[in-house]
């Protein structure tokens, strides 16, 4: 037994260690709350807090271990995932929630001889500091993160070929069918990616999030994709986690998205040649695409233009390196919550990639990173509206 908890608490440490973080701020935050004024004069709200303490660490618990499947298995796939992701959403909102009221006791509380007007400006003053984390995440949950955007961009490419220029690619990703996004607002986006009359429609991967997820549903949304040179797509990494690579691809062959793993696909458009190839998820920090250079076509008369689909950005510097002039991808949501201080973007997806949202540049390859359209963990958008990525190829 103890050899099972030793491999188990090794397994997953750093979501043991955030588990404890999260308990450790919620109990920081019951403690502060019996401080106050109102909890001491009131045994209803004393009541009140020693109730919802217990409540709110039990949720915690509760929502962890639905992360597993010998515990989720008991419940119904889309209460563990709702679940799951309302406590994580707890998780934050109340950890930010317990940062505010206590930045709030820095400020100084007001004085017996103050004059009224001077007491109430400063009991406000508090408690906006303490709201107003709230109201952004609200504005973040329900209001952000149900706004997709068509955003547009111009992919400069050296030597691109005529026939090629002005080619208008739509990109579609990080969809995350699930709880926290609905086929409405999927319904909503596919309509606006066929307003643009592309002509390619391109799928970088993550269809939903967890077992359990409506992925057939997810499926036939994006059956409806219209674009003269039809629907192509690759894989996410949460299609390896639900392990339906394999349904995935052979299901969207049948209804006309071919999903392309480690194959590259040539599209004739006049006299030149899109050479475009996908590549399955490759995992973070890995040996990055080991044998894709075969798939590039070398083509002296430069007719033809290579591009790849790979789920994760972070393969862009070896893309570049083997030859790919043009990479698609998406993975980071743009960080999901993203400030912009100094024409620079900081979230937490920075940790991870350098390449977080937009376009980049290597030499003579570029790279377009799609902020995508749902979410995953919380379900909150700041600074990084959900996006349909309409982009033209243009001969530098």
């Amino acid at each position: 037994m103890r050899e099972v908890f030793v491999v188990f608490f090794m397994t997953h440490i750093y979501s043991v260690i955030a588990l404890g973080i999260v308990l450790a701020v919620q109990a920081a935050g019951t403690w502060l709350l019996l401080r106050t004024q109102w909890a001491r004069s009131s045994r209803g709200w004393r009541a009140a807090i020693y109730a919802a303490a217990p409540v709110s660490f039990c949720a915690m618990i509760f929502g962890f271990l639905l992360r597993f499947a010998r515990v989720s298995r008991y419940f119904p796939p889309g209460f563990s995932n709702w679940t799951r992701n309302a406590a994580l959403t707890w998780a934050v909102l109340s950890g930010i929630l317990v940062l505010m009221f206590a930045i709030s006791k820095m400020f100084p509380p007001p004085r017996k001889e103050s004059g009224i007007g001077r007491r109430r400006f400063l009991l406000a003053l508090r408690a906006a500091a303490v709201a107003a984390p709230a109201v952004v995440f609200g504005y973040g949950t329900f209001i952000e993160r149900n706004t997709v955007e068509l955003h547009e961009e111009s992919i400069p490419i050296p030597g691109l070929h005529p026939d090629l220029d002005g080619l208008r690619l739509v990109q579609l990703s990080d969809i995350h069918l699930s709880p926290f996004l609905s086929e409405k607002v999927l319904a909503r986006a596919v309509a606006m990616a066929n307003e643009t009359r592309a002509h390619l429609a391109l799928v970088t991967g993550d269809l939903i999030s967890f077992t359990g997820d409506p992925l057939d549903a997810c499926l036939d949304r994006l059956a409806l994709l219209k674009a003269g040179a039809g629907t192509f797509g690759c894989l996410g990494n949460h299609e390896i986690y639900c392990r339906v690579e394999d349904y995935v691809t052979r299901r969207g062959a049948r209804l006309g998205m071919r999903f392309l793993r480690g194959v590259a696909e040539p599209l004739r458009f006049g006299a030149a040649t899109l050479n475009l190839a996908g590549v399955d998820y490759q995992r973070m920090h890995s040996q990055y695409l080991i044998g894709t250079e075969k798939m590039i076509r070398h083509d002296p008369d430069r007719r033809t233009l290579n591009l790849l689909l790979s789920h994760n950005p972070d393969v862009f510097p070896v893309a570049a390196s083997q030859g790919w002039q043009f990479t698609i991808a998406g993975h980071t949501h743009g960080g999901q919550v993203n400030v912009e201080i100094l024409s620079r973007d900081l979230n937490i997806a920075r940790f991870f990639t350098p390449y977080t949202l937009g376009q980049y540049r290597l030499g003579l390859a570029s790279i377009y990173v799609s902020r995508g359209i749902g979410t995953i963990g919380a379900p909150i958008r700041l600074g990084s509206v959900p996006e349909v990525a309409l982009l033209t190829l243009r001969r530098a």
